[in-house]
């Protein structure tokens, strides 16, 4: 299931993933929470359900702390390849 409104050719390696992410970090504690995930896609021109972004960050979030941090990172990259249809490459 791909992200509606974001088209899937477009790709990014894990590092611009994770660029693109902290941009979106408000309050700057380094971890991803699900509002900021979903602004983060929102920004991208996809349509986020907040219900969608609590699921992505559930897949991701391995300690339970309701945060993606860069630990699990790759995680959510994982979720994102699979379940939203993005293109993210290792390099």
């Amino acid at each position: 299931m791909a992200i509606r409104g974001i088209p899937s050719a477009r790709g990014m390696s894990v590092e611009e993933f994770k660029e693109w992410l902290k941009q979106f970090d408000v309050d700057g504690d380094g971890r991803i929470s699900r509002g900021e995930l979903r602004e983060a896609i929102r920004r991208r021109g996809g349509w986020f359900t907040t219900l969608k972004a609590g699921r992505a960050v559930r897949h991701a979030d391995r300690d339970n702390s309701g945060y993606v941090d860069d630990a699990e990172i790759e995680n959510l990259v994982a979720f994102a390849q699979k379940d939203l249809g993005m293109k993210i490459s290792a390099w």
